[in-house]
């Protein structure tokens, strides 16, 4: 495990190609775990305008698909990327399906538990982290508050100076 930095992990692409975060180095990421069939479902659209609007300037949205809460995500990998580009338009980037809670958590999500505490682990689907650009954790919202809420916006535009 690493000792405090984000960008010492690495996922895998949601088409199975290594995806060390250590190349996000320098931008921040918010990182997010999704799922296909949960009624925050709908937040990928506004996570894609995010993208979008913030792109350009080095912000980068990472999804990582989850089946942890209520089953929500029981597709392959192949299936969450026909639907997220199909159903809403998904151009950011995705992650291969991981577990993010309990003991066989991914190891980056055992960081954050072990940075944030008990209160930092995904209580559901759509929970948004963001990574400074130095690999810290500077925010998290739980599944309620949309990707474009006002305090996840201004935390972006803070990082992105």
């Amino acid at each position: 495990m690493a000792d405090g930095n984000a960008f010492d992990f690495t996922l895998s692409t949601i088409d199975g190609a290594p995806l060390p975060l250590g190349a996000f180095r320098g931008k921040p990421v918010l990182l997010v775990n999704t799922a296909s069939f949960c009624g925050y479902t709908p937040q990928y659209a506004e996570l894609e305008k995010l993208h979008q609007r913030f792109a350009k300037r080095g912000l980068v949205v990472l999804g990582v698909p989850s089946n942890d809460f209520g089953a929500q995500e029981p597709g392959t990998p192949a299936e969450i990327k026909d639907f997220c580009s199909t159903t809403y338009r998904v151009t950011f980037a995705l992650a291969g399906k991981e577990r993010v809670i309990g003991r066989e958590a991914h190891p980056l999500y055992r960081w954050i538990e072990s940075e944030l505490g008990e209160a930092g682990v995904p209580r559901w689907n759509f929970h948004k982290y963001l990574i400074a650009p130095d690999g810290s954790l500077a925010g998290a919202w739980p599944s309620a508050v949309k990707p474009q809420a006002a305090e996840i916006v201004e935390e972006i535009e803070r990082l992105l100076g």
